[in-house]
Formats: structure tokens, sequence, C-alpha cells
């Protein structure tokens, strides 16, 4: 096992993998930026090291300064979270090179997994359902000459893209030429290319996922879907697991799907596959090679910490259980609460002068948030997460609506009025929505 590890990352990720850390006795370096310096994580690791100004470009996202502190600390290994450099091929590779473990998939497989028309392509091969769809387009009478094979409405991304970026929908061909305009436009600004594919779009989807973990040995498990069907321009909202819209034959379906391509693919430790699901049938988008934000529900439901299971994957450790051995229990539900003005979706930032989180049974908060500090102003605006688990999905959905009241965040605007009138809406009580429900929903509150 490693004797101490790197956190590659700042906010409530770094302070959960501290956590994960320690109690596997584990002992950790906080990288952070001149912002970041009183960060809850940054106290509470056994060392910290400023790597740079507070714009991410110059800390968060500068390897050779990561690397820098792993070498100059010791640590044997480097976690990345999630966000920031936890998908960046060539920050892996540089990793290893310098001897230290890299906690997530090798280089090969994230180049693979995280192009979007190679991913598309593999997964194929490895037997997951697709939508149809174009290789890359080089302009846009190629994309007019797409279309018209994969037939109205289609959406242009970006290979390379993530997070609603370099997504653009045209619904017929008169829209074409906008929206590759955009989506390259888009990609440029965002990633580090601006080749863009096209793929058929579906109109009613929800957004549902599948977590797995696979080991160096070739075993791999799926622990169960998450449905992540709340969103706001593309952005994740409210997540819940397990999704409302499977019954069990339909989830153990996918799931031994899903666990069969992982193992074709020869993918190892956690990632999360993501798709559409529509008429009863799924459709892959891309997969996730890292952990995502909303994991914690699914620790609730199965009982399994998927950090302290990526670290000893990482270690060369064999997963200790087999398909049989995960047990779903109950419903879990997860709110993002972000430092924005609820209404205007403008980022909050500034000092915190009353902070007073949830508690009771099946009441988790992952934040790094005190009385007394302020969120900077330079990164994503997200400052906590609420997940809550009950034996059934009312239950939990009670659970959350009594935690939502108790939450007191004073000093910013906070996102936590939307999601107590989210969850108080009669089609997310009955679990009636799709993809486009939330902006459907918020601008009919416009009138």
């Amino acid at each position: 096992m490693f004797e101490k590890i790197l956190i590659a990352n700042r906010g409530e990720v770094a302070l959960r993998i501290h956590r994960a850390c320690r109690e596997m006795g584990i002992r950790t370096v906080a990288v952070h930026s001149e912002a970041d310096a009183n960060a809850m994580h940054v106290r509470l690791a056994d060392e910290a090291v400023c790597i740079g100004p507070a714009r991410s470009a110059d800390s968060y996202l500068n390897k050779p300064a990561i690397i820098s502190a792993a070498i100059i600390t010791g640590a044997d290994a480097i976690h990345p979270g999630f966000g920031f450099l936890s998908e960046n091929a060539d920050f892996a590779e540089m990793v290893e090179k310098h001897g230290i473990t890299f906690i997530g998939p090798n280089a090969a497989q994230m180049r693979l997994l995280g192009d979007k028309i190679t991913a598309r392509k593999a997964a194929k091969e490895a037997g997951l359902p697709i939508t149809e769809g174009s290789p890359a387009l080089n302009s846009v009478d190629e994309a007019k000459q797409w279309a018209q094979k994969i037939g109205y409405p289609i959406i242009i991304k970006a290979k390379d893209g993530g997070g609603g970026k370099g997504m653009k929908i045209a619904f017929d061909e008169s829209q074409i030429a906008e929206a590759y305009t955009m989506a390259k436009a888009e990609a440029k600004a965002s990633f580090p290319s601006d080749v863009v594919y096209m793929e058929k779009y579906l109109q009613h989807p929800r957004h549902i996922e599948m977590q797995i973990l696979a080991d160096k040995f070739g075993n791999v498990i799926h622990l169960g879907e998450r449905d992540c069907s709340i969103q706001r321009n593309n952005q994740k909202v409210i997540e819940e697991c397990p999704s409302p819209a499977l019954n069990q034959s339909q989830r153990e379906e996918i799931g031994e799907i899903v666990r069969k391509a992982i193992a074709k693919i020869g993918y190892c430790n956690a990632g999360t596959l993501e798709f559409l699901y529509e008429n009863g049938k799924f459709y892959f988008m891309e997969m996730n090679t890292r952990l995502q934000v909303e994991h914690p529900i699914t620790e609730a439901v199965t009982g399994i910490d998927i950090v302290k299971e990526q670290i000893r994957i990482a270690a060369g450790a064999q997963l200790g259980y087999t398909q049989e051995d995960i047990k779903f229990n109950g419903h879990a539900i997860e709110c993002r609460i972000n430092a924005e003005d609820p209404q205007t979706f403008i980022p909050c930032p500034g000092k915190i002068t009353e902070w007073h989180a949830p508690g009771g049974l099946g009441v988790r908060v992952d934040s790094e948030i005190y009385s007394g500090y302020t969120i900077p102003p330079y990164y994503d605006s997200m400052i906590a997460k609420l997940i809550v688990h009950a034996g059934t999905r009312n239950a939990a959905l009670m659970r959350l609506r009594r935690a939502l009241e108790e939450f007191v965040i004073m000093g910013v605007k906070t996102t936590i009025p939307l999601h107590q009138e989210i969850i108080a809406q009669p089609e997310y009580i009955d679990a009636q929505y799709d993809i486009h429900w939330l902006e459907k929903f918020m601008k009919s509150q416009e009138k």
C-alpha cells in the first residue's frame, strides 16, 4: 500500500480523498493555489505545498509544479480527483515516468476513451449500444451529408468535449452551418482540439450512467446506475441512485453488458459509462475515466467506498468483490449546492458568515466550507453536495426535504432554494422527467 498520496485537486473532492487516505493510514500532501491557502483539506493534510497563483492554469493545471511537489514531499502516488488534470493522459504519463503511481487508468486507456470518436468506436466493438453517428467532420458540406444519412435532428459535438460545451443541435439543414461553426469555435476555446463529429439527437431521453470498478487482473464489477437527468445547460444538478426509470431486469441487463464491455476493453480502476435512455433503449454517450462528482449516492446504496477502491486497485490489489457480492440497498439522492444566485445563476463568491450543515440518519454533506471561510472567485461555484439515503425513494425525498430546510449558509447566495423548488414539483416526485425537464420548468417560472 502507498505511504503518502498527493491530492492534485481542491475543494470538497480534495477533502473527500484526504478522508479516505486517513482512514487507510496513508499520509497526504495537499497542493494548493495562493487563493486556497486556508482551505480545509490544506489545514488537515500532513503536508501542504503552494503550487502557484490563483489562476488554474498557473496552479491546478500546472503539471510540472504538481509533479515537483510530489517528488519533493516523497509522495508515491497522485490522486487527481475530478476536473482539472483527472482525465489528462499527458499528465498521467508524466506521473508514471517519474516513478509515481497515477491513481486512475493508464494514459493509453484515457486517450482511447477520452476522445469521443475513438470511444464510440471502442464501445461499439465491445458490444455497447450506440446512436448513429459520423466520423470527424471537416466542413459544413460534410456535416450536411452526414445529417442526411443519420436523419434530423442531429447534435454536433466536440470530440474532447465535456460539461455541456462544444455541443450544438440542428433540427434541419438550415441550422447545420451555424451549429457546426459554433461547436468548433466552442471546442477550440475550451478543449485541446476543435475537431467535431455528429450523432443522432434524441429528443426526450434520460441520462443514466453506470459505475464500474476494474482491477489489473481482469476482474470487473458494476455498482449499478445513477439517474442524472435533472440538468441545466447540460450540467447535472440533482442525481439519484437507482434510477426510478428502470426495472430490475433492465438494470441487470445493462449492467452485464457494461461489465463485459469493460473487461473486453481491458480498462483498469474506477470509471463511469454514460448513456442516453429513451423508449426502453440505451445509447452509449461517453466514458469518464475518473471519479464522478455524484459517486456518493452509489456509495450510499452499495456500502462501497469508491475512493478507497481506486487507491487499492492502483496499489495492485485485486477487487475484494464479485458481482454477486454487490447488494443494492434503498435509494439515495444528491443535490449539488452552488454559490450562485438561484434565479440568475451568477456566481456568488464571498465570505461565509454562518454555516450549519444538516445531520441525522442517512444524511451526508461533502464540503470543505466552514464559518469564516471566503469562497474564492476563481473556480467552479459548487461548494457542497448534500446526499441523503433511505429505504425507499419516497423516504429519501422526505429526508432530502428536511435536510434542505436545515441547511444554513449565510453570507453568499446559494442554489438551496432552487433544490427545494425542484423536489416539490409533482413531476419530480413522480419521477416523470427527462434531461430537458428542468430547463422547461425554469422557463415556465419566468412567465
